[in-house]
């Protein structure tokens, strides 16, 4: 796959990645399957990977105000 922002191939990595849920809660999502551009580091989450992600967030902890949670395909 091409990158759409410089037209680079993207390389398959894992990687750690934060989400904020609300101005309170973020949730750091550990060992992500992403495509990564190798020229200039934009990066894409595929379909399945983005609903599992969903899935995860979903479930965390809604009192904690920084969560860090392993992604298992």
């Amino acid at each position: 796959m091409k990158c759409t922002v410089c037209g680079a191939r993207m390389q398959p990595i894992t990687t750690d990645l934060p989400f904020k849920l609300s101005e309170e809660r973020i949730v750091i999502l550990k060992q992500l399957p992403v495509l990564q551009c190798g020229a200039c580091r934009e990066y894409l989450i595929e379909d399945t990977v983005m609903a599992r992600i969903d899935t995860l967030l979903g479930r965390a902890d809604s009192t904690a105000e920084l969560e860090v949670i392993r992604y298992a395909a």
